[in-house]
């Protein structure tokens, strides 16, 4: 037996009202009074309606989905920042469409190139690779795009992201503090925005404190644990070798303190190392990982809502939201325990 749906009509009858009168009041159009609204929400609620968002989107030209194109979903950042997108879309009753591009640059431009727009109301985007020019094509369609996290710098649309920049200078001048001097960057892909930014805030401290920056002692790579004890392994065959590791990520980090375990390397004492994005493993481990905490939550949210306001309105004017770390001190940078 088919479920009967409860529709606006059922509404109306029940209030004996009409059915536009319904359809103003739940669209909280401007020409109903408030006793009215209130009565019609509080029977939709009764009957438990729901909106038709197929009709409703052939009417009104919107399909009530939003795209979110990320690199993965298995760590523990990017699955906390669609926590963040989750929750906002839930609550303004928007459907997420997954879309995963596995650190590919040429799978991330193929999935672009063969997206079906007409599903979709917009896009939320992390980038993989550093180009962002093919999704230019995307906006010029009438499809609202949001950059979070990995932005790209030739589209003009908003953006949210960490303080990369600041968040690196902060992590490189713990370990100064701490009492390192020889400080090796392993960071992530040499092109993408984030990675530029996090090795010009290692950089910077480094300037300031007088310590010269060794090209060798600056790894890019990808963004795995496994990355990270390869970067520790290259680092090694070096004759004048780093005392302390400012890594791109905490999967990296991990990495490498794996491989300084491998050979014997005491963690702290001898070599320090600090991570960037305080994944719950990082409080786990032994030593423990001191960390730049990035709010992954509210970056989730805050581009969520920038791009309900991009869908609403089709001249919102695109925004440049930068959001603060926190640096996370554990054991793993402590030269004397």
């Amino acid at each position: 037996m088919r479920r009967q749906f409860i529709t606006i009509k059922d509404i109306a009858r029940e209030l004996g009202i009409s059915v536009s009168t319904v359809s103003r009041a739940l669209r909280d159009a401007y020409d109903v009074n408030r006793e009215t609204r209130e009565k019609v929400l509080a029977k939709a609620a009764e009957l438990h309606y729901k909106p038709n968002f197929n009709a409703i989107g052939l009417v009104q030209s919107n399909t009530h989905n939003i795209g979110v194109v990320m690199p993965g979903i298995t760590n523990y950042y990017f699955s906390t920042v669609f926590t963040g997108i989750e929750e906002v879309a839930y609550e303004n009753g928007y459907n997420l469409i997954l879309f995963l591009t596995n650190d590919s640059p040429e799978r991330e431009q193929r999935l672009i190139q063969d997206l079906s727009l007409s599903s979709l109301d917009g896009l939320l985007v992390s980038l993989t690779s550093p180009e962002d020019r093919h999704y230019g094509q995307v906006l010029e369609n009438g499809i609202p795009v949001v950059f979070f996290d990995r932005v790209g710098g030739d589209v003009r649309t908003s953006k949210v992201m960490q303080d990369d920049y600041n968040g690196a200078f902060e992590a490189t001048q713990h370990l100064i503090d701490s009492g390192y001097r020889h400080i090796a960057h392993i960071g992530g892909p040499a092109g993408l925005a984030f990675s530029r930014q996090r090795r010009q805030g290692y950089a910077d401290a480094l300037e300031k404190n007088g310590l010269a920056l060794r090209e060798e002692w600056v790894v890019h790579s990808g963004f795995s644990q496994e990355c990270g004890q390869q970067d520790v392994e290259q680092l090694w065959k070096l004759p004048v070798k780093p005392d302390a590791i400012f890594a791109v990520n905490d999967r990296k980090a991990i990495g490498a303190m794996l491989a300084l375990k491998a050979r014997g390397v005491q963690i702290g004492p001898e070599v320090g190392v600090v991570g960037f994005t305080n994944d719950p493993v990082s409080g786990i481990i032994s030593p423990s990982l001191t960390t730049i905490a990035e709010p992954a939550f509210e970056i989730g949210k805050i581009s969520c809502e920038l791009l309900l306001k991009h869908i609403a309105r089709k001249h919102f004017e695109p925004k440049a939201v930068t959001l603060p770390g926190k640096l996370i001190i554990r054991e793993s940078s402590r030269k004397h325990p």
